[in-house]
């Protein structure tokens, strides 16, 4: 019936429904139940993503097909909040030993900017690191003795030392690398490729966060990290946490029982359509589309959490802290469980990096909290033939001075904030093993070769799954968005 009304009531009045549908239908019912029942999803319609017109593929993402042959079929971020220190990690600089506390030479330093923590300080000594270094046989890289189980695995890892970045300080430099920009509002990685690529898996969340502190007293991180941005809600990371209930509110109430929370999902969602045929609201299918994921999840979370079934040999590779839930090395072996069910996108946030001083003692705690784990991790997913599809990252938001902040003492030493280069490792998925990639200078201060921006960082990341970066878009307020917004180049030499 032709609607001739002026109002959105009047409009409303006469749109047809699917149960106006169902209830006029007299014949062809029987048969599209036949044919429903003989081959599952034969009926089912390709949805239109609102906004952009493009058809949902059988993932649940927008892409019909990738722009071309994958090498990843899921990433594992071990993001180390804080900003590591390259320089007593994998950046060996003898030359700051040498000149130790000798001011860094204006030819380096020039006039590039330093944070507020800075602006009293009237010197800028040299500081090398305390720690020692042992260069890898076969690979040529160095690691320093804070990190001998990563050092173990350098023949499966790309060690990058050129790095760069806008960000100076934590929060901008932690948003820029997760969603593209240092202000809030953009969606993260995982958000967008949970709307790019859908997942596999339709028991568990596409995009997944994990949260553990390598010691007490460390900076909180902005939930904007893991946000879905401007795109639709139900492609922002959901946050695992340890103890009994894994997802908050996700287990039913005392009196609940399953059958009843179906029943209630069904009305709901009935109740939810006829709006959503009033009003168009697409963020209404997200709300479906989450309920539904929930309902699925109270079933898969807890196996998937529940750690008992690992065997002992498992526990000892990740270390004694796999044992206790919500530390690092328990994210990490759960990492690898749900590396298992297809996840796409799992992200773990290791806190406690930032040593403005006493970095001697505070780089020693966190190395052996993260060390033999993320070590461990790239070992398993090895051992049961996940790491060729599987792209595992590891690395910080910048890096730190060359110079010390504060007071300066052989024992006792701090550094800055340093965008200008850092160090990031990667495994798997499409990565060119046992390298080192890019250099810096003597004093690991600016990049001498192969800089690798933030941008660059993340079209590669996208192009290993098979994604253009400039093609993955999105219209919001009158223009497209993508990751790496109007930058970004593939780094095709660390991949295989």
């Amino acid at each position: 019936m032709k609607c001739t009304g002026n109002t959105e009531l009047d409009r409303a009045r006469y749109n047809k429904t699917r149960r106006d549908f169902l209830r006029t239908t007299t014949r062809g019912l029987g048969a599209l139940g036949l044919g429903s029942l003989m081959v599952p999803g034969v009926l089912r319609g390709q949805d239109i993503v609102p906004s952009t017109g493009i058809p949902v593929s059988g993932q649940g993402g927008v892409l019909q097909s990738l722009h071309h042959a994958p090498k990843a079929k899921r990433v594992i971020y071990l993001f180390q909040s804080g900003g590591p220190s390259q320089i007593e990690l994998f950046d060996y600089k003898p030359m700051l030993n040498k000149y130790w506390g000798e001011e860094i030479p204006d030819s380096v330093r020039g006039n590039q900017r330093l944070t507020g923590m800075l602006a009293a300080q009237s010197s800028f000594p040299l500081v090398g690191s305390k720690f020692d270094f042992r260069q890898h046989p076969k690979t040529g890289g160095y690691f320093s003795n804070l990190i001998p189980h990563i050092s173990e695995i350098a023949e499966d890892i790309c060690v990058v030392n050129s790095m760069y970045t806008e960000a100076i300080n934590h929060e901008p430099a932690i948003i820029f690398l997760q969603t593209g920009s240092q202000q809030v509002g953009r969606p993260s990685i995982g958000s967008w490729m949970s709307y790019g690529l859908g997942s596999p898996n339709q028991n568990l969340p596409s995009f997944i966060v994990l949260l553990s502190r390598g010691k007490p007293d460390t900076q909180n991180l902005n939930m904007q990290a893991w946000n879905n941005g401007f795109l639709p809600s139900h492609h922002q990371g959901v946050r695992f946490r340890s103890g009994y209930d894994p997802v908050l509110y996700l287990s039913n109430p005392d009196g609940i029982d399953r059958q009843s929370r179906r029943r209630e999902l069904d009305f709901l969602a009935e109740l939810e359509r006829e709006q959503k045929a009033v009003w168009g609201d697409p963020e209404i299918d997200s709300k479906i589309s989450q309920y539904e994921l929930a309902y699925r999840m109270q079933a898969s979370v807890p196996e998937v959490t529940d750690l008992s079934d690992e065997p002992d040999y498992i526990f000892d590779l990740y270390g004694p802290d796999a044992r206790q839930p919500g530390t690092y090395a328990a994210n990490c072996l759960l990492a690898r469980r749900l590396a298992e069910r297809d996840v796409p996108f799992i992200q773990l946030y290791h806190m406690g990096w930032d040593q403005h001083g006493n970095l001697p003692n505070d780089i020693q705690r966190l190395a052996r909290s993260s060390d033999q784990a993320s070590a461990a991790l790239v070992t398993d997913l090895k051992q049961r033939g996940l790491l060729n599809d599987t792209l595992v990252i590891w690395g910080g938001e910048f890096g730190r001075t060359s110079f010390s902040q504060g007071r300066l003492t052989k024992e006792n030493y701090g550094r800055d904030h340093h965008p200008r280069c850092f160090s990031m490792w990667m495994a798997g998925g499409g990565i060119k093993p046992g390298m080192v990639y890019g250099k810096t200078d003597d004093f690991s201060y600016n990049i001498a070769e192969d800089p690798v921006h933030v941008h660059d960082f993340q079209a590669t990341l996208l192009h290993l799954l098979g994604v253009d970066h400039e093609k993955l878009t999105f219209k919001h307020q009158g223009r497209r968005y993508r990751l790496t917004d109007v930058h970004g180049h593939v780094v095709k030499d660390i991949m295989a």
